[in-house]
């Protein structure tokens, strides 16, 4: 099997340039040119961080990304889906809302903003998944599949369910639905809090499966009607409709991979992963503990696999920080190290999962050749 190339640039400034112009140097080395965007709709998948974390990429970065595309003659966007979850973006207002005060916006990133499964978190289109073994449908925002062109901007970092967050959980994860989150998520299906339901009955409006009955007038699931599609959590707006069985690590990384398949397949991709302030947990949190590993570079890639594999080797290189999740793991005298620094910082997760599935379905390779970029 060839080797996938993956190009890298390192933090390192002299004077007279600055990182920004690096981004978009590693960008033209990986290939981003050879992509036709003339007149195409760019879908740039991001994540605009929960309100209160303070890790996710600079709005710098974004606009660099999106000027290098209305450059080479596209019309970029940028674009996530709402969460499944209860926080500041489980519907598109929020979601916006949340987006701005975390300073992206028309001004600061040079292009508008696209929930890209809509308002409620149900705009959505199901798209089969090539090679898939656990999702035959993938549930995926419908603005992210509208788009002519796909790039993933993630940023890296480790994760308290997958081990760590790059390409392949930006795209698979956060190109679902609501009800795409809940299928990787859960197998099971979804309950109603009594004591948080209005009786409004949208849920039973959404509902394709006439699962949904009221009783002295709060919302009843029926478990053999239901087929677990997860709308009624995205309909409704009390948070009173959530998921009970929540998988196993092992087969959410599976689900993902397949999602970010599905996402991908068909139409042309480019992916760049923002190696720094590499927390220990996603930027879904309303907080960002200290970095457990020093700012790396950025790297970029046709191949999200090798890009995240990639990603992984030179994160296990580096040296932990002090006064970090990792050092404070390493430091107890019962600690048992795994000589791998995302084990070390969530030693029940095994992050190698994802990589090995995404590699056997044909999202990419593991093997890679890197190229640094001056």
């Amino acid at each position: 099997m060839e080797k996938a190339k993956v190009y890298f640039t390192d933090f390192r400034c002299k004077v007279g340039t600055n990182n920004l112009m690096k981004l978009q140097k590693l960008c033209k080395k990986a290939g981003i040119e050879t992509i036709d965007f003339e007149g195409k709709f760019v879908a740039i998948k991001m994540h605009f961080g929960e309100l209160g974390c303070l890790a996710s990429i600079r709005p710098q970065y974004v606009k660099a990304v999106a000027d290098l595309v209305k450059e080479l003659g596209g019309k970029p966007f940028l674009t996530d889906c709402n969460t499944l979850y209860p926080g500041s973006r489980k519907h598109a207002l929020e979601h916006l809302d949340c987006a701005n005060l975390n300073g992206y916006n028309t001004i600061t990133t040079g292009c508008q903003i696209i929930i890209g499964d809509g308002l409620r978190g149900t705009d959505e289109v199901e798209i089969p998944v090539k090679n898939g073994e656990y999702v035959q449908n993938a549930k995926i925002g419908r603005a992210i599949m509208d788009a002519d062109v796909f790039i993933s901007l993630a940023h890296f970092k480790g994760h308290e369910m997958t081990g760590f967050g790059g390409a392949v959980k930006n795209i698979g994860m956060g190109c679902g639905s609501r009800a795409g989150k809940m299928e990787q998520h859960s197998s099971g299906k979804p309950a109603v809090n009594a004591k948080k339901c209005k009786g409004c009955r949208r849920c039973a409006s959404e509902c394709g499966s006439d699962a949904i009955t009221y009783e002295d007038n709060i919302a009843h699931i029926h478990e053999d009607l239901c087929k677990g599609c997860g709308r009624c959590i995205g309909a409704c707006a009390f948070d009173a409709i959530h998921t009970v069985q929540w998988d196993a690590s092992e087969k959410l990384d599976y689900k993902m991979a397949e999602y970010a398949q599905a996402v991908c397949q068909g139409r042309p991709c480019f992916h760049i992963n923002l190696v720094m302030d590499i927390s220990p947990n996603c930027d879904c949190h309303g907080e960002n503990d200290a970095p457990v590993l020093p700012n790396i570079g950025m790297f970029a890639s046709f191949d999200p696999v090798a890009l995240d594999q990639a990603c992984v080797d030179a994160c296990l290189q580096a040296t932990p920080l002090p006064n970090s999740q990792l050092s404070d793991n390493l430091a107890k005298p019962d600690w048992e190290c795994h000589h791998d620094h995302f084990l070390d910082v969530h030693p029940d997760i095994n992050w190698e999962a994802t990589l090995r599935h995404a590699e056997k379905i044909g999202l990419g390779v593991r093997e890679y050749e890197l190229i640094t970029v001056k």
